[in-house]
């Protein structure tokens, strides 16, 4: 009998569950919000839940919001939505999802409008005027109450001797060592990419501490901190008047993105057969990218070429984005705008600028301009000719094979690669040395806009200037050049502690921790008292310049006039107003002679200048000698 009541109600209880309706299931909307009073009033929501794209139709009451379409691709796990904002005001509205089956029940969900905190023409980005100073929030600095293991992420470990896997740095070291940015003299900060990367060490001690395989585009990464965390960095930094550049990777996501596992159209992905095919293990249907970038503008690239160039895998854990899937090219689009908008970002930094579909960045480049006139995207262009460079800038009559780029700034390759050649070398009477930047910069007519260059002597995918090396002299030649010339110049962080190393081992040797920045470091170089003596000897001279070059129109709105090399000494002169700066290097390694009448042009009558960078004044009544490698910035 007991068997009989038993089987009775659990057929009682199948009738119930069969006659209920069966339910909708949104696991996340992305944006996760949205601002009314954008210029283009249309959001895309990407729909994401268990068979979401066969519903019928969405349904809102909300004034001022109307439902334009709904698209639905080949997985049918997304819906995109496409609504008309245009006349809505800020509040949460109700969406409804209503299939076409009556036995599922509709679903509703609540969505914010948020309201901006300014107008887009009100937001302005960096400029010539500031100074970059580029980061890897793992390396720089950890904060008070880090928690070495966050629940929930794919296994990682922080092991600070292991110069590949995360070290522990997150958003609240770098706030809480703001006032150290100010006294080195810096006006903006260039983070290198914030945004959850939850792919799991790998067995050889290699992890995506670098932040370049995004896996949630609307997410800080929780070991760096949340999405408030961000925003208090930012606000706090503006509040000592620096800016921040956040880095975005519009090229590739990470591979444990949501889209590798569950694409929502076939063509999300370039190369998309090594997933659907072969599961991401064989190697016949993988395209690995060539990283050569020059097929992009080469008016006789072959077909094969150019698709590894654009189309093939940055590594096969970045699976390559298709850019020319409108919906995943509005969805990017968005992103951008929704940063700008919650955090209160001053510029963008996009990685492998060239390695994405021209047609499609240019797209994003426009309408991020229309929205933001005064805002500033710098692009990554790697390589050193300047004719390729100055193609990407904005407005160019150069690129010929692409559409205006409508992007402002551009990345100095060809500066950073002379530089590091005429180092190891003697600056002769033709083409060795300081020559070498001489000849760079003869080709700045190419550039729409040179003052809208951005230029650096090394980053966090270079060898550091110094190598394994201590040579002061030749960095302060590089960074005198690099802070006077008409540029936008970017340092890197620890330089001016002459913090070195080399890639030949591994990229973790040029991403070593900011000794100081994090529990238990026995060498503090964030405080004077904490540096070496040539630490500190660094570190003032650079905060001497850096110092001076605020807020200075010499050099931020000054003409330029460069002389060529003569007899190892190289001279550029910036003047505006009646004021000049000179910079003059001795490019060999012996004492040199600055024939002072070769340059009446700029020196005109002055008899005395200052050194900005020893506060001596020298007499130009008649030559000058100058020691070895020797570096002058004179103002008069």
């Amino acid at each position: 009998m007991k068997r009989v009541l038993v089987l009775t109600a659990l057929v009682a209880q199948l009738l119930t569950m069969s006659a209920a309706k069966s339910k909708v299931t949104i696991d996340r909307i992305e944006p996760t919000d949205w601002y009314v009073g954008m210029k283009n009033p249309q959001v895309q929501l990407m729909v994401y839940g268990k068979g979401i794209r066969d519903i019928q139709r969405v349904e809102t009451d909300y004034p001022g919001v109307h439902v334009d379409s709904l698209v639905r691709l080949d997985s049918p796990n997304y819906l995109f939505v496409y609504l008309n904002i245009k006349d809505a005001k800020p509040g949460t509205m109700k969406l409804t999802f209503v299939s076409s089956d009556s036995k599922v029940k509709a679903v509703s969900v609540a969505y914010e409008l948020k309201v901006r905190e300014m107008s887009g023409d009100k937001r302005y980005g960096f400029t010539n005027a500031d100074v970059l100073y580029m980061l890897m929030p793992d390396r720089f600095a950890q904060g008070v109450g880090h928690n070495p293991q966050v629940k929930g992420m794919r296994a990682y470990k922080e092991d600070r001797s292991k110069p590949s896997l995360r070290h522990g740095g997150d958003l609240n070291g770098i706030r809480e060592h703001l006032d150290y940015f100010c006294e080195l003299g810096v006006t903006a900060l260039w983070l290198t990419p914030v945004l959850e990367n939850d792919s799991p060490d790998s067995d050889n001690d290699f992890s995506t501490y670098h932040g370049y395989a995004t896996t949630n585009y609307y997410r800080v990464d929780p070991r760096f901190g949340t999405n408030d965390d961000y925003r208090r960095l930012v606000d706090e930094a503006h509040d000592r008047g620096l800016k921040v550049v956040m880095d975005m990777i519009f090229n590739h996501s990470g591979f444990e993105h949501p889209w590798t596992s569950d694409m929502p159209s076939k063509d999300w992905l370039n190369v998309p057969e090594w997933l659907t095919e072969a599961q991401g293990t064989s190697a016949s249907s993988y395209l690995q990218t060539s990283y050569k970038l020059t097929p992009v503008l080469d008016p006789y690239a072959s077909k094969v070429d150019l698709k590894e160039t654009v189309e093939g895998w940055f590594v096969p854990t970045m699976p390559d984005l298709n850019q020319h899937n409108p919906h995943l090219m509005r969805y990017l689009i968005q992103n951008s705008k929704w940063w700008i908008e919650t955090i209160g970002i001053d510029g963008i930094r996009m990685d492998t600028y060239p390695y994405a579909y021209a047609d499609a960045m240019s797209a994003w480049m426009k309408e991020l301009s229309e929205e933001y006139p005064h805002f500033n995207t710098v692009g990554e262009t790697w390589v050193t000719e300047p004719a390729y460079t100055a193609a990407w800038q904005a407005n160019s009559r150069l690129a010929a094979g692409i559409a205006n780029s409508y992007l402002p700034t551009v990345m100095d390759f060809s500066f950073f690669d002379k530089l590091n050649q005429a180092k190891n070398e003697e600056t002769d009477a033709w083409w060795n040395g300081l020559n070498r930047l001489y000849n760079s910069f003869v080709y700045d007519y190419l550039y729409p806009n040179p003052s809208s260059v951005m230029a650096f002597i090394e980053n966090h995918d270079t060898d550091r200037f110094l190598g394994n090396g201590k040579d002061s002299l030749m960095l302060k030649q590089a960074l005198a050049l690099l802070l006077t010339v008409n540029r936008i110049p970017q340092l890197y962080y620890g330089t001016e502690i002459l913090m070195n190393g080399t890639k030949e081992v591994t990229d973790g040797n040029v991403r070593k921790d900011f000794p100081g920045g994090f529990p238990g470091d026995s060498h503090n170089a964030f405080t004077r008292e904490g540096r070496s003596r040539a630490e500190q000897s660094m570190f003032q001279w650079l905060s001497r310049l850096l110092h001076w070059r605020q807020n200075n129109p010499v050099i931020t709105r000054g003409r330029q006039t460069q002389f060529i090399p003569f007899e190892g000494v190289y001279v550029i002169a910036r003047q505006y107003e009646g004021k000049t700066a000179l910079t003059v290097l001795n490019g060999t390694s012996k004492p040199a002679t600055m024939q002072v009448k070769r340059y009446g042009e700029v020196i005109g009558s002055t008899t005395r200048a200052r050194d900005v960078l020893t506060g001596r004044y020298y007499d130009l009544s008649g030559d000058l000698t100058l020691k070895p490698r020797q570096s002058l910035v004179l103002e008069y």
